[in-house]
């Protein structure tokens, strides 16, 4: 029926293929096996990503059906067109169906993560041992393999290099680690002698690499080859996980040199010292509404160990990423490099069933939280007590300090101060309004009581404006 009209009869594949790690039309029963043995092998190598089949519905049901449908459309006229249009119905279906039994799902081949050369990591460790201001910057990539999540906190831990943790490996040493610096990070790459991006590409993050000086030796490990060298070839690039990197790398430490970066520890401490005091300073300003920074300040004081931060947003969500801490390893979820916004329920729901039994905590803007609203309805079905937090500020604010800044207008950024709350409590779950800073922590104690209950709550936060991220333009 391709081609006829029928419905949502359009080119699937030409649609996915550019976003997809490998797509394919399976066009016979015995290749439905192979293809998703296959769509599960690519999908798990060297950066997983997704991968697109095509199953026409001729292959989604048994073969007595799909004949019956055949012969319900078979003209029964005795002329050339409809003899062969039979002839044609009649071919199709045993080729559709031709062999099925060589189609075999027993088993799916487990992909290995690909260790890093022995030699680079000589390399590697021959300039870190003569470093004098060495910088690690850890992202999601070298989380790819959970179950290697503990061995690779261990080995930054071994390493003894000042770290910054970026994407989903946020948590990965806990919320107040000595070795995890958290602010100017900018400024500490600039300064470094040694930087290693451990699953970490030079995109627009670090400025196209820009923000590693040109003196710097720069370490790269990457499973992508061509995210290894992506804007900036490194002085030394491994093409392997990040995580077995840095493992391998930590095998090779001697304590000894860790002592020549005590200075540099010291600094760039003394630094985050500076900055958590700004910040301690920008939370207790006065409002009309809620502080943003001081709300963030408070969620952080009362998360439990045994939570997960789930953040989906702009700006408010930016805010949260300096001052909210994950307590533990795989335990920020986040929309990642492409600002996917919307992914914050479908997250939450997942780890609510991953992790049963802690708090599981979502952050939304007041834009981002209309692509998941609707979800309250699954929660309250299912008993899913998750906490959502909105950073209510009546506006698509990431958007507009980039739009205002450079077109004057703010056209299309600005919201309502909408009653998200109410429509959750519609919805089956608890609304929470707060609207001034002396009702933060009672609404945040209600919403935590009510989740111990089984319920899922939305908190619904009316911030002021903040400058906490001006100049904050992600291009």
């Amino acid at each position: 029926m391709q081609g006829r009209g029928a419905l949502q009869d359009i080119d699937q594949l030409a649609l996915f293929k550019p976003h997809v790690k490998w797509s394919r039309a399976v066009k016979r029963v015995r290749d439905l096996a192979p293809a998703i043995q296959k769509g599960f092998q690519i999908a798990q190598s060297g950066i997983p990503g997704p991968v697109f089949i095509e199953c026409p519905v001729d292959l989604l049901y048994d073969e007595a059906v799909i004949r019956e449908w055949y012969d319900s459309a078979t003209p029964k006229g005795n002329s050339l067109p409809d003899r062969a249009m039979r002839m044609y119905l009649q071919h199709h279906a045993r080729r559709l169906f031709a062999d099925p039994g060589s189609a075999s799902a027993d088993h799916v081949a487990t992909v290995a993560s690909q260790s890093p050369a022995h030699g680079v990591v000589q390399q590697a460790a021959s300039k870190l041992a003569s470093a004098q201001r060495p910088l690690l910057v850890v992202g999601s990539q070298a989380l790819v393999d959970a179950g290697q999540a503990d061995a690779v906190a261990e080995a930054v831990n071994t390493l003894g290099i000042p770290v910054y943790l970026s994407g989903m490996a946020r948590g990965l040493l806990g919320p107040a680690h000595p070795l995890h610096r958290r602010h100017q990070r900018r400024n500490a790459l600039k300064e470094a002698d040694v930087v290693i991006l451990a699953g970490v590409p030079s995109d627009f993050r670090l400025d196209y690499g820009r923000h590693v000086r040109r003196s710097a030796c720069l370490v790269s490990a990457n499973r992508s080859k061509i995210d290894l060298k992506r804007n900036r070839k490194p002085d030394i690039g491994a093409l392997a996980d990040a995580g077995l990197f840095l493992c391998a790398l930590a095998d090779t430490v001697d304590a000894g040199t860790q002592k020549r970066w005590q200075d540099w520890h010291l600094a760039l401490e003394a630094r985050d010292a500076e900055r958590e005091a700004q910040i301690d300073a920008t939370a207790e300003r006065e409002a009309e509404y809620v502080n943003p920074v001081g709300l963030c300040r408070r969620i952080d004081a009362g998360l439990p160990d045994e939570s997960v931060l789930v953040a989906d947003g702009g700006d408010f969500v930016g805010t949260a990423s300096y001052i909210v801490r994950p307590r533990k390893p795989l335990s920020w979820l986040d929309p990642g490099v492409f600002g996917t916004l919307g992914c914050g329920a479908g997250f939450a729901l997942g780890a609510s069933l991953c992790r049963p039994g802690e708090e599981i905590w979502m952050l939304f803007g007041d834009g981002s939280v209309g692509y998941s609203l609707a979800e309250f309805d699954t929660f309250a079905r299912h008993s899913i007590p998750v906490i959502a937090v909105v950073g209510n500020d009546a506006g698509w604010t990431q958007i507009a300090r980039e739009q205002v800044k450079i077109l004057k207008d703010d056209v299309g950024t600005v919201l309502d101060r909408s009653n998200y709350h109410d429509v959750a409590a519609a919805l089956g779950g608890q609304g929470i309004l707060l609207q001034r800073a002396d009702q933060i922590d009672a609404g945040l104690q209600a919403a935590r009581e009510a989740a111990r209950h089984g319920k899922p709550v939305l908190v619904n936060a009316w911030l002021d404006k903040t400058d906490f991220r001006e100049g904050s333009l992600s291009m």
